[in-house]
């Protein structure tokens, strides 16, 4: 079902700046991406590499999601394979189907980015944790090589280890089993040493985050519930009946074992660890969304029991997918809205087609921030012909995500040259919510606010694609510099966006 419901709206015509990010590095040559990757996204470079291969021959919006796509259908297999081993096939169903109509889950099933991988990849070493108890430790090389690679994937998965230790004790596992999974715990921890020493240097990445609030807890566990009051009221009352049997005989995983430390530790460990050093953002934790709808699945599987003498065992099956079925259609308006371009923070491809139907080749463009200039990386043909004012070394050549720029003299002399020119920019830069530290960044504003005026503009979303002449030519004719008037938009203050990041 996730699959289908991944495909719906898959072609949103327009990337948001993370998408777009994994789009113009992964096309890149791998020397390329290696060199980027020792000065910034670190994080993400196996997943870069990994879609290297797909979207250099058949680059695309489709087949950089599709990835995500497929990932998040096998993650919710893997949650119905769990429910069907640690309690019965219908716990198995009523599970896979959950997570496949959680909105959550369906969001990032349509992202370019890594997180519905590493879901995946955390679920299946769960299900791998399950296994290895069961046979005796055959499996623990198995379980440690597939969370390495997760952990490579993103290294905030390796917050999974937490929730796994907290499964084995609840089941009151042997000596033998805790040596095994130990022994694979160090495996992966010291094969992730590389990584986080990299990206450790690379901390100003995050920089833009803060510690979290009791209103972002509140707000993922709904988010892992069901966001509308019915479906998260309904599913939480079946997750605390879910919980009522978290240890079983000695040596046995149960359901609620696996999933309450699933879904609650990696996330309060990451809020715990951010009131410090924030780290923490919900899609870093998606993989443990996984443990909601193992709970809720095994919750109602309690009450279905209760309820055996009143229904056959395949009516209150169905009884449970008819629910789900239900709990789908109760959201679906939260899914069809999340399929539209402009329900993500922004949107590069509505800002490329401005600048395609506005700029001309010759036209100077100036970007404000320097990561603006996503927009023009991703969707080049919106600026085929233009000049980048500030850009001194391209993306690539220089090893960056979004190039390097001059410094602050030789701008100003390049901006003394122009009469106009075009400004893509972040609309909390030219509202003046957040004064820049760059002092390249500073230039730009003070040259623009000082020597030109602004004469069009059209704002999408967080963006703005304006149109600056000197002030001079505007005084003696301000449409003489570019045709008639656009109508101008009114810019109301926005939260500041982040540069890509983790």
């Amino acid at each position: 079902m996730l699959f289908v419901l991944g495909l719906w709206g898959l072609d949103r015509g327009g990337m948001w700046r993370d998408e777009a990010v994994t789009f113009q590095v992964a096309r890149r040559t791998v020397p390329e991406i290696w060199r980027l990757l020792h000065g910034v996204d670190a994080v993400h470079g196996l997943y870069y590499l990994l879609m290297h291969v797909l979207l250099v021959p058949h680059p695309g919006e489709v087949l950089l999601r599709l990835p995500s796509v497929c990932a998040a259908a096998v993650t919710a297999g893997l949650i119905g394979a769990l429910g069907a081993r640690l309690v019965r096939p219908r716990v198995g169903l009523w599970a896979g189907l959950l997570y496949a109509v959680t909105p959550m889950a369906g969001h990032y099933a349509q992202e370019g980015r890594s997180y519905a991988l590493v879901a995946a990849g955390a679920t299946g070493a769960t299900l791998l944790l399950v296994r290895a108890v069961a046979a005796g430790g055959r499996l623990w090389w198995t379980y440690g090589t597939v969370l390495g690679v997760t952990c490579w994937l993103h290294e905030l998965a390796v917050l999974l280890l937490v929730a796994h230790a907290a499964t084995l004790a609840l089941a009151r596992v042997s000596g033998s089993v805790w040596r095994g999974w130990g022994r694979a715990a160090v495996v992966v921890v010291l094969t992730l040493l590389p990584m986080v020493a990299v990206s450790h240097a690379q901390s100003a990445q995050v920089a833009w985050l803060r510690a979290p609030t009791p209103e972002r807890a509140e707000g993922l566990l709904r988010a892992f519930l069901g966001p509308t009051p019915g479906v998260y009221w309904t599913c939480l009352a079946f997750a605390v009946v879910g919980t009522t049997r978290l240890v079983g005989r000695r040596g046995e995983v149960t359901c609620a074992g696996v999933a309450l430390p699933l879904a609650v530790l990696p996330p309060v460990v990451l809020m715990l660890v951010s009131q410090l050093s924030p780290l923490y953002v919900d899609r870093y934790v998606l993989y443990a969304l996984a443990g909601a709808p193992l709970l809720v699945a095994v919750g109602a599987d309690r009450v279905a029991e209760a309820l055996r003498r009143l229904l056959p065992s395949p009516h209150l099956t169905l009884a449970g997918v008819v629910a789900i079925a239900l709990a789908l259609g109760h959201q679906l308006p939260l899914l069809r809205q999340d399929r539209l371009a402009g329900h993500r923070p922004d949107d590069l491809g509505a800002v490329a087609a401005v600048a395609g139907r506005q700029l001309r080749p010759g036209d100077p463009v100036l970007f404000l921030p320097s990561h603006a200039r996503n927009t023009a990386l991703t969707y080049p043909a919106g600026f085929r012909g233009t000049r980048d004012v500030a850009l001194a070394v391209g993306a690539s050549a220089s090893g960056t995500l979004y190039g390097t720029e001059v410094g602050p003299d030789a701008l100003r002399r390049r901006l003394a040259r122009l009469d106009r020119v075009w400004v893509i920019a972040e609309r909390y830069m030219v509202n003046g919510a957040d004064p820049p530290r760059s002092p390249t960044e500073r230039l730009k504003l003070t040259v623009l606010n000082q020597e030109f005026a602004l004469a069009e503009e059209t704002v999408r979303n967080r963006s703005t694609v304006r149109l600056y002449v000197r002030r001079t030519l505007a005084a003696d004719n301000p449409l003489a510099a570019h045709g008639p008037l656009a109508m101008r938009s009114p810019v109301s203050p926005a939260a500041r966006p982040r540069p890509e990041r983790w």
